[in-house]
């Protein structure tokens, strides 16, 4: 048996070939547009020796050079491995040797930011520049080049449903990220269930803010919308005014993003002046949506935001509050079909009464194959083919579920996941720091801010916007801490654990 991703765009592309694809600004592209540079390109990688099975990186914001890399790497039954455009060179020196990279497609105007991460990895041997010239840039080869050369592919590979076709870095407490491994079944099957719970149609007009780079923009927007033949209205970075006259100007339908997005379009200072009666369906995500926010962007906008939950390793939706059913605020709904939740106490025990908190376990067509090259990880993660989310809920009597907290240290910020050992990590590298902790603390607007607390060595001195820039010059910058606290030292428990729940009693 054969399953293909790219069938989303071959497909779309045979039905309605001059319907618009992708709209980015002043440019339009048609479903027979998208897939024909999507094929040249696909024969370009052929041609450059990437052999079926090898790993693509895609460093690209929401623009349609993301569609077309992605769909013509699985058309030349290549795996896709997409990197978030903040990363700067340590971070993507990790992520191409972790990832097995042996190309990198990156937007031009990141190539600076990037430094020599690229060069730290010599197994990443094409470096493919989008959207700029690459005459600076020794041994690079042109996106446009390559999409206007290529001899077109003009079938698909006969790649396997449980081949893996996407390799999405996702992280946790115990270091460094990991990358999980989504199938062209996991995909395909997740993009469809999207498009049902959200009512994606042909005249479906979807607004791309979330980053096509993450799961959530990924298959909710642009794969579910590809997968009906609608149109996806890319945004490359989320701007209240530019999503306002995008909504207005193409009369969007469908609207995806997470909680701080809806906040941000709810105050804004001119919000009175768009009319946004054409949105049907809006989808929320990525971090608890305020029950206030949803209630007044929905009588504002005579909108229906629906909340679900997923994550990376769950492609991402696993649940959503049903169209068709009542809407309960604060929930994240129901699981979707073929997709079922259990709740699991400390002991083991598969709590089956209501109002009961537990951990998230799921199972179904959703889940991962596992984390690339870590038996062990995956082993804990996935026990029984029961994925173990971290994730602490309850469930009513209606089977509607409620997150109520979280096991992970995970800090939910502006919809980023943000992953404290991964700056402590950073804080440690600096001279003066003896200890430190970052945790999260609530915000109004973004959910949570990252918070680093500090204990300097003896004798040492330093001022709290040092170790901010120490951070920014490392990190990406929606992990770096937006305030920094110093004590005497941090509060442990009786085995020298850091109490992190006492650091957050103090905001």
């Amino acid at each position: 048996m054969s399953l293909n991703l790219a069938t989303v765009l071959r497909e779309a592309a045979g039905r309605y070939p001059d319907r618009p694809a992708l709209i980015a600004g002043e440019r339009t592209l048609a479903y027979r547009e998208v897939d024909a540079a999507a094929r040249r390109l696909a024969g370009s990688l052929a041609a450059l020796g990437l052999a079926r099975g090898e790993h693509v990186a895609l460093l690209l914001p929401n623009v349609p050079e993301f569609t077309v890399a992605y769909f013509a790497c699985h058309l030349a039954g290549l795996v896709v491995v997409p990197l978030n455009v903040m990363l700067k060179a340590d971070e993507v020196a990790y992520h191409l040797l972790d990832s097995d990279s042996v190309a990198l497609i990156v937007w031009h105007e990141l190539i600076e930011q990037l430094g020599d991460g690229p060069a730290r990895v010599p197994a990443c041997r094409l470096r493919i520049v989008a959207g700029g010239a690459v005459s600076s840039h020794e041994g690079a080869h042109s996106f446009d080049v390559l999409v206007a050369s290529g001899a077109p592919v003009d079938e698909l590979p006969d790649t396997a449903p449980d081949d893996t076709a996407v390799l999405l870095y996702t992280s946790g407490t115990t270091g460094q990220p990991k990358g999980a491994e989504l199938t062209h079944f996991n995909l395909m099957f997740n993009a469809d269930m999207a498009a049902r719970v959200h009512a994606v149609d042909e005249t479906s007009v979807a607004l791309a803010v979330l980053p096509l780079f993450h799961s959530f923009g990924q298959t909710v927007i642009q794969n579910a919308t590809f997968l009906r033949g609608g149109t996806v209205v890319l945004l490359p970075r989320f701007d209240v005014k530019a999503a306002f006259e995008n909504i207005v100007r193409h009369r969007v339908t469908f609207f995806a993003g997470v909680p701080t997005m809806y906040f941000g379009l709810l105050h804004h200072s001119e919000a009175a002046h768009y009319d946004l009666s054409s949105l049907k369906i809006c989808a929320s995500g990525g971090a608890p949506m305020p029950v206030d926010v949803m209630r007044r962007f929905d009588e504002n906008y005579g909108a229906n935001i629906l909340e679900g939950y997923g994550l990376s390793e769950t492609s991402p939706l696993a649940s959503v509050n049903p169209r068709e059913r009542v809407k309960k605020p604060g929930s994240i709904g129901q699981p979707i079909w073929g997709v079922q939740f259990r709740l699991v106490a400390d002991d083991g025990r598969v709590i089956v009464e209501p109002a009961v908190p537990g951990e998230i376990h799921i199972k179904g067509h959703n889940v991962m194959k596992g984390y690339y090259k870590r038996p062990v990880a995956t082993a804990e993660a996935i026990q029984g083919g029961w994925f173990r989310t971290g994730d602490v809920a309850t469930r009513d009597d209606d089977g509607y579920y409620f997150i109520v907290d979280r096991k992970k240290d995970m800090v939910l910020s502006g919809g980023y996941n943000v992953y404290p050992r991964e700056i402590e990590e950073v804080l440690y590298r600096h001279a003066a720091v003896g200890e430190a902790a970052v945790i999260g603390v609530p915000h109004e607007a973004l959910g949570e801010v990252v918070v680093a607390v500090i204990a300097l060595k003896p004798g040492a001195q330093a001022a709290a916007h040092e170790f901010v820039a120490f951070c920014k010059e490392r990190l990406a910058a929606y992990k770096c801490p937006r305030e920094v606290r110093f004590v005497e030292a941090l509060p442990k428990g009786p085995t020298g654990k850091i109490l992190k729940r006492a650091l957050r009693g103090n905001w």
